[in-house]
């Protein structure tokens, strides 16, 4: 079944609205023909199984670079090294450049990084002491995973406070209009450059080191592909975290109840991350696909060379998946989500982001048992944007 979407979901910007227009076209059927925040038309994909089928289906292809937002626009060399990281490639390339940077993001090797992310979040939490009222998101949510990504990678401490400014724009995409996402783009290539030939000159025991020697070594690494790989661990590695925290935050802040169940049961707290992940997602929507050839998808066929976003916050609240699915229950068996994607696909930094969001949310529920929201829910904002699903700001009253 197909259905033109009434409302925007990418451009709607309320706490809940998504979630809203999401919940009925879930129940108006599984595909829908769609309009992309840049006119183009497509097929948006809603239903559990039909997203996951998609996400695994070797018809879809990602296209390659060139198909970024305003990739005609910005100059080509400031496009070239952007546009060629793992979200935009199809095996074999995207095979090649994922088992250069997976060691760094294995279960095991995140979970050795847990001794300092909990370390970096009680420091944050300590820094609340004289406070009774902060923004969690600008507070908390992002400098926590900005600096562990930051940490891992290599980035000197006085360089991170210029990302905020530049990876607003570049997950905004298109939405961000042209002069601001060229902006942000000129700058962070920039630096990237610079640091990467830092890294030249005086390699150091961190991941950049690791990928440029990678490059100079002739491991069939090129320039844009680094540069690009760099971009993406930066932008991506953290982002998501930062709407995972933010998210679940306001998820549990909202139901009271499940809150105190979390209070009671705190060793709940991996199971509560996940259902959190389920209900209320970091990622809106998988990168566009393209059909390379005719396929079906949930039953509705789909010819060649037609565009398809794979909502991942819709599936996440399929009913026929998750029975009573808008309802957030921490002893639900949230397994088979899609909050980090399907296939091949699949985030590679998604233990590492929920390493990060269980060690958060303890953190802040260990030191302020009170926490509470400083404002309605309906006065809070999300991004607009087509892979993003966060929160602008989420003032909290700790005590």
């Amino acid at each position: 079944m197909t259905a033109v979407i009434p409302t925007d979901p990418f451009t709607s910007t309320g706490a809940t609205d998504r979630h809203v227009i999401y919940d009925a076209l879930v129940a108006a059927g599984p595909v829908h023909r769609f309009p992309m925040p840049n006119g183009a038309e497509g097929w948006l994909v809603t239903g559990h199984d039909a997203a996951r089928a998609a996400l695994a289906d070797p018809a879809l292809v990602k296209g390659g670079p060139g198909h970024g937002p305003y990739a005609g626009q910005l100059p080509a060399d400031i496009a070239d090294a952007m546009d060629h990281h793992l979200l935009v490639l199809d095996p074999p390339d995207h095979t090649r450049l994922r088992k250069l940077v997976s060691a760094a993001f294995t279960r095991r090797r995140c979970e050795l990084l847990a001794p300092r992310v909990q370390e970096l979040a009680d420091e944050l939490v300590a820094g609340f002491a004289d406070r009774d009222e902060i923004d969690l998101v600008s507070a908390f949510a992002h400098p926590l995973p900005i600096t562990v990504i930051c940490e891992l990678l290599g980035v000197p401490d006085p360089d991170r406070g210029a990302f905020r400014a530049w990876t607003g724009p570049l997950v905004a995409g298109s939405m961000a209009g042209f002069e601001a996402y060229s902006t942000a783009a000129t700058g962070l290539v920039g630096y990237l450059r610079e640091l990467l030939a830092r890294k030249r000159r005086e390699p150091a025991d961190d991941l950049l080191s690791a990928l440029v020697a990678v490059r100079d070594g002739g491991d069939a690494l090129t320039e844009d592909e680094l540069t690009s790989m760099v971009f993406l661990l930066l932008v991506a590695g953290h982002e998501t975290t930062v709407n995972l925290i933010g998210n679940g935050v306001l998820a549990l802040l909202t139901h009271p109840d499940q809150l105190a169940a979390l209070r009671t049961a705190p060793d709940r707290i991996v199971a509560a991350v996940e259902e959190l992940l389920r209900f209320d997602g970091p990622l809106q929507s998988a990168v566009p696909m393209v059909s390379a050839a005719a396929t079906r998808i949930g039953g509705t066929a789909v010819p060649a060379g037609e565009l398809v976003v794979v909502s991942l916050l819709a599936a996440n609240r399929d009913p026929a998946r998750y029975p009573d699915a808008a309802r957030l229950d921490l002893t639900r068996d949230a397994s088979g989500h899609l909050a980090f994607g399907h296939g091949v696909h699949h985030c590679l930094g998604a233990p590492l982001a929920r390493l990060e969001g269980r060690i958060a949310l303890g953190a802040l529920l260990a030191r302020f048992p009170d926490m509470r929201p400083a404002a309605p829910v309906d006065e809070l904002s999300r991004a607009p944007g087509l892979l993003m699903n966060g929160l602008n700001e989420l003032p909290v009253r700790l005590r």
